[in-house]
């Protein structure tokens, strides 16, 4: 193999070798026409190697929200020129598909099953039928086992064909099987169901939720709405529980934020709120009549000067009618002999006038149809509110606090009946009362515990004043001890400085008696032999005479530090 490829490269030299210009330049052109040809065959069959969502193309704005719900399960997709939506595998495509169908996000002309089934030339439609059929019994399985909440699902469809006459037509119906996975909360999660049934129905058309059955392996309903009254029930009185403590926080914050920036934090502590709400719904229709306002009031004036009338006529008529002939004479039939009492025999043939006039008139009237639909309201509030009277501390002629046994003594002022009805017209204001509903407001003054306070305020007065007379004592004695210190001192060093002025004395005393012999000596004519010690004092002596006579400002100073530190 090595010398047949040796053989064929020293070929392609020697021929290299022989080819003219031209014939070099035209091979280097087809070289690089294949490999472009190459390259691009690899560019365009890698374009589109994912797996489409939908069999139809979704245009915008369909595109860009199935794109971004897509992009929040971090599920990498993308569209192409003829705006197909792909994923990358089959798996994440079923998901998509799930996700979407289960929002609503479907569009109107996609369908979700296309591709699942193909149509020959030489297929039946009822072969055709069962096809779908099996397509979507796959396809419904498919998007059921990519929820994370069940493992496998088993789905079966019955789509009877078309009748004519909708009376007649057999309904669709579909029963599903699920298994559910580890842990899965899907059993007892309304909002899971009812996501599993908006997948089958939307998936499976005519079919109705009536007749769609869901149950687990174990055969228990699953979407069985009945089982589901009594959980629906207690979840409508959990949320109408919230919903009454929600406003008695409400208004308890309300009178809580008026009263203690009137009165502090210390005095109302807190504050009741009971409301009473009614949640039936109610639709009641009612007719009321209202008077005619002739004339509007006059703001202007000080007293009502309006006009006001029950009813107005709208249309009325008069008639007068007026006979004129003989008196009754009541007749039996005709050829017979009346039968009449002896008053109107008196009157026969008597002359007779009658007059009679009417009135007919049509009253109009204010009418207002009301129509009322009540939904949950209040039906009364009550709230109860405790304020604390002051505590004041009792003080003496000069000012300061009295004790009593170690304690402070306090008086209790309680409030007077006046702010508590103030205090009760503001609470009445912040809840809106109304006195046809039933509401009540208790405003109240009792004494509130403030025994462990007054304790601990006691105690660090107690403390406080312990505190202040240790610190007193211990000054005083420190100044005591202080002022011993200095009279020590001072006696010391009086004692000291007449020592010193003693020896002085006594030194100077000697100096003087032994100059005095020696001048004496000197006078007789006697040989003084100094000692070596006097020779030297003698000396300093002189060296302190001559230096003072040349520096005696440092000699001054000098004199001035000795006695400083004296």
């Amino acid at each position: 193999m090595n010398e047949w490829f040796k053989k064929l490269v020293s070929n392609l030299k020697e021929k290299w070798a022989k080819w003219s210009i031209t014939q070099k330049v035209i091979a280097i052109g087809i070289v690089l026409a294949v490999v472009f040809a190459i390259v691009l065959g690899f560019r365009f069959s890698g374009g589109n190697t994912g797996v489409r969502i939908l069999q139809t193309p979704v245009h915008e704005p369909d595109q860009s929200q199935i794109l971004l719900r897509l992009d929040q399960d971090n599920i990498k997709a993308w569209t192409d020129s003829a705006d197909y939506i792909y994923v990358n595998d089959e798996k994440t495509a079923i998901r998509s598909r799930t996700i979407i169908m289960n929002e609503g996000r479907l569009p109107a002309m996609a369908d979700p099953f296309a591709g699942y089934y193909d149509r020959g030339w030489s297929t039946t439609d009822a072969e055709q039928n069962v096809k779908k059929q099996r397509a979507m019994k796959v396809a419904i399985e498919q998007h059921l086992e990519a929820l994370d909440d069940i493992s496998k699902a088993n789905v079966e469809l019955v789509l009877p064909p078309d009748k004519l006459f909708k009376n007649d037509q057999t309904p669709v119906k579909a029963s599903v099987i699920l298994t559910l996975s580890y842990g899965s909360d899907l059993a007892s999660n309304r909002q899971k169901i009812k996501g599993v049934e908006n997948l089958v129905l939307s998936a499976v058309d005519g079919l109705l939720k009536d007749n769609l059955f869901i149950t687990d392996v174990s055969g228990i309903p699953l979407n069985d709405d009945t089982g589901m009254e009594l959980a629906t029930r207690l979840s409508l009185i959990e949320k109408e529980q919230k919903l009454v403590q929600k406003l008695e926080n409400y208004y308890r914050a309300q009178v809580l934020q008026q009263l203690q920036g009137i009165k502090g934090t210390k005095r109302i502590n807190d504050v009741s709120v009971k409301i009473d709400m009614n949640f039936s719904e109610r639709h009641t229709e009612s007719v009321h009549y209202r008077p005619f306002v002739r004339k509007e009031d006059n703001k202007d004036t000080p007293y009502d000067d309006s006009e006001i009338v029950d009813s107005v006529v709208g249309s009325s008529q008069t008639v007068t009618r007026e006979w004129q002939g003989t008196g009754f004479n009541p007749q039996g039939p005709t050829g017979t002999e009346g039968n009449n009492p002896p008053v109107y025999d008196d009157m026969s043939n008597v002359i007779g006038r009658q007059i009679e006039t009417g009135a007919t008139q049509n009253f109009l009237v204010n009418t207002d149809n009301i129509s009322e639909e009540y939904h949950p309201t209040i039906d009364r509030i009550t709230v109860s509110v405790n304020v604390d009277g002051i505590w004041t501390k009792d003080l003496d002629d000069g000012g300061n606090i009295i004790f009593e046994k170690g304690r402070i003594k306090r008086t209790y002022q309680p409030v007077p009946k006046e702010e508590l009805t103030e205090i009760a017209d503001i609470v009445e204001g912040a809840i809106g009362y109304d006195k046809r509903r039933s509401y009540q407001v208790v405003v109240r003054n009792i004494s509130v515990d403030h025994q462990e306070e007054f304790d601990a305020e006691d105690e660090k007065i107690r403390r406080e004043r312990q505190t202040r007379m240790t610190i007193i004592l211990v000054l005083i004695g420190f100044a005591a001890v202080l002022i011993v210190f200095i009279l020590y001192r001072v006696i010391s060093r009086e004692l000291e400085r007449r020592r010193r002025i003693k020896a002085e004395e006594e030194r100077r005393r000697q100096e003087m008696a032994r100059i005095m012999a020696l001048q004496d000596a000197q006078n007789e004519g006697m040989e003084v032999t100094m000692s070596v010690e006097e020779r030297r004092r003698a000396e300093l002596q002189e060296n302190a005479i001559a230096m003072a006579k040349e520096h005696p400002e440092d000699v001054a100073m000098l004199i001035r530090t000795w006695l400083m530190e004296e």
